[in-house]
């Protein structure tokens, strides 16, 4: 069983999109689950794609933040079971909320940093013991290998899955989102109203107000879509995903740009014409120049422009065919 071993080796074979496809096939139709772990490290993973380093690595960091946020959004925000008891970190979760009083009504990412740090360090133990190797047999090492040995704790994505994910990540995460919320229809017989919407729904942050204070203190005071003036009114001051977040689900200051209320909405999922790419990634540059901001954001820290272009050009292969402009 994996989820006993300190450590796995990510597989050292070149991998073919049959392959892979096999593997998440057998995953989510054949794969043995007793808890939502397997379905909530996989969340994280694809959470995380694009905040690997250069050679793919993942901090645990990373992902048990990933990890704790859906369990808390799931366990405690919409009270639902993950298992035949709320065992394990879904405990740890539900006692960490009482130990700190933390009110039931508030998503993971509207806690304050204090409180998400006590959340993470209850679960921590718990993920490292059952959560991180619990998919690595699952797919063979196909998926990622990794180490919680206390020297070198990391995840390694397998280069061509990493690949994989990227091109393919909206299927695979309605996929996922899909038999996650059947597994925990189980657990939760009457609660059936909104369910996938809510396990959809969980990786999204309640507020992006401090990306737009980011953004608005560095030198964007004019709408990157139309280049008109931008109002301080937050209700005039949109932040928004240049790349649908339906497609990258994660939210990342190098995919994130300020429009007007007009451009936003009208925008809305669709993808910005090709000329907008151009001038993301000449903002990014100057992003990447502020040393406070490449220090505190890791996901600037790992972010390379040929990464943005190569989602640019995935979310097109995935259904966002339609360009816009103002």
């Amino acid at each position: 069983m994996s989820w006993k071993s300190g450590h796995g080796r990510v597989n050292s074979h070149s991998l073919e999109e049959d392959e892979i496809w096999y593997q998440f096939t057998m995953f989510f139709y054949k794969s043995k689950k007793t808890q939502t772990y397997k379905f909530g490290l996989l969340k994280a993973l694809i959470e995380n794609l694009y905040n690997a380093d250069s050679r793919l690595q993942l901090t645990y960091e990373q992902i048990g933040y990933s990890f704790v946020k859906t369990y808390w959004n799931l366990v405690v925000r919409h009270g639902l079971k993950q298992g035949s008891q709320n065992s394990g970190v879904a405990a740890a979760v539900l006692r960490a909320r009482e130990e700190r009083q933390l009110p039931i009504d508030l998503s993971f990412d509207q806690l304050q940093a204090g409180d998400q740090v006590y959340v993470l360090e209850c679960a921590k133990p718990i993920m490292k013991k059952y959560v991180f190797g619990a998919l690595y047999s699952d797919f063979e090492g196909k998926l990622y290998g990794f180490d919680r040995r206390k020297q070198s704790q990391y995840f390694q994505f397998h280069p061509d899955s990493h690949l994989f994910l990227l091109k393919y990540q909206r299927l695979v995460t309605d996929l996922l989102n899909y038999h996650l919320a059947k597994m925990i229809e189980q657990y939760n017989p009457v609660i059936r109203e909104f369910l996938l919407e809510k396990v959809e729904s969980v990786a999204q942050r309640e507020s992006l107000h401090p990306y737009r204070e980011i953004l608005l203190s560095r030198f964007e005071n004019s709408c990157f879509y139309c280049g008109k003036s931008l109002h301080l009114s937050q209700k005039q001051t949109h932040v928004d995903h240049f790349i649908p977040w339906s497609f990258i689900q994660s939210d990342n200051i190098w995919n994130l740009v300020l429009s007007c209320k007009s451009c936003n909405l009208n925008k809305s999922d669709k993808l910005p014409d090709y000329n907008y790419l151009e001038r993301i990634l000449e903002r990014n540059e100057y992003l990447k120049a502020e040393p406070v901001l490449l220090y505190e954001d890791r996901s600037l820290y790992n972010y390379r422009p040929e990464k943005l272009k190569l989602l640019y050009e995935y979310s097109e292969q995935n259904g966002f065919e339609e360009r816009w402009s103002p």
